[in-house]
This record gives C-alpha cells, sequence and structure tokens, in this order.
C-alpha cells in the first residue's frame, strides 16, 4: 500500500509490503513498530537500531514527539488520496452522469434502484476494497438511469458502475 505522509509540512511516499519493508521515497529500510503498554509511547525498529516516541492521534494528523521534538503528521493512504480526488471534481449539472470505480474492488452493496431519485450525497455503491468499505456518493441531484453492475461482482478502477441523470 502506498502512503503520502506529511512531516511538518515536508511530503513524504511511503509504501510498505508484507515483508516489513518500507520504501520512503525510493529508499527500502527495514521497519519494526510496536507499541509498548497502553501508552501512546511506541518502539521503532530501523535498520535494527532502536527509537522510542510518544504518539497522539488528533481528528486529521497524528502528533510525535521523537527525540524531544514535536512533529505534526498526516498520513493519506491512496485508497483515501483517490476518493478525496474523486470529491472535488466538477459534475455537470445536467446530463447523463456515469458514477465510475474510483478504486478495483467488489461490489457488497447498491442501495439505489432504477428510476430512484437520488440526492446529492446519498449512497449510490459500497465497494470492498482491501478489507476496507467504500461509499461512493450521489455526485448531484439526479434519478438513477442504469445500473451496470449487481452485488458480487468485482469491477476494476474507473468502470461505469451506474449512470444518473
Amino acid at each position: 500500500m502506498r502512503y503520502e505522509v506529511i512531516v511538518n509540512n515536508q511530503k513524504y511516499t511511503l509504501e510498505v509490503n508484507q515483508e516489513g519493508k518500507i520504501t520512503v521515497d525510493g529508499q527500502e529500510t527495514l521497519v519494526e513498530f510496536s507499541r509498548i503498554g497502553d501508552s501512546g509511547l511506541y518502539l521503532l525498529l530501523v535498520n535494527n537500531e532502536s527509537f522510542e516516541g510518544l504518539v497522539e492521534e488528533h481528528e486529521d494528523l497524528w502528533q510525535v514527539v521523537f527525540r524531544g521534538n514535536l512533529y505534526d503528521v498526516q498520513v493519506n493512504d491512496e485508497r483515501a488520496q483517490l476518493m478525496r480526488g474523486r470529491a472535488h471534481m466538477s459534475v455537470p449539472d445536467s446530463g447523463e452522469l456515469p458514477v465510475k470505480a474510483p478504486i478495483p474492488g467488489l461490489v457488497i452493496n447498491i442501495p439505489v434502484e432504477i428510476g430512484q431519485e437520488v440526492s446529492k450525497g446519498d449512497n449510490l455503491v459500497i465497494l470492498e476494497s482491501m478489507k476496507m468499505e467504500n461509499e461512493l456518493k450521489a455526485p448531484r441531484d439526479g434519478r438513477v438511469e442504469r445500473i451496470n453492475v449487481e452485488v458480487g461482482n468485482s469491477v476494476e478502477q474507473h468502470q461505469t458502475l451506474l449512470v444518473l441523470v
């Protein structure tokens, strides 16, 4: 999984693989990360060198005290970035509007029917991707003209799921 990590306004690209290796801006590092007790204290092993840090989670960022310095850390995974980017796209006020899958996944719910009137923000399709549910919402008011998928279908990124008019 790829992440965008912002530490005190400095942006990094971080990729995590299954072997405990992390790639930061193209450089691979062996990392182990564990919580110490119920406190916000964490132990971080980087290439077998030990570090401790105090971590507090806030609404949209983490605050980390490391070696006496305070760092504001914001973490965005690629799914969240895709969903956020899609939410800010401009949509036409009228006409056909295809609603496409922002990520590959499995259709687990379609809470609308053909002909149903929907309001901006209503759930249209729920996709499961990497064990997370992603709610695709109506980008504008409209009526469901077509539904191109069924519950249980696997879909590809950019596949048209349904069409609003």
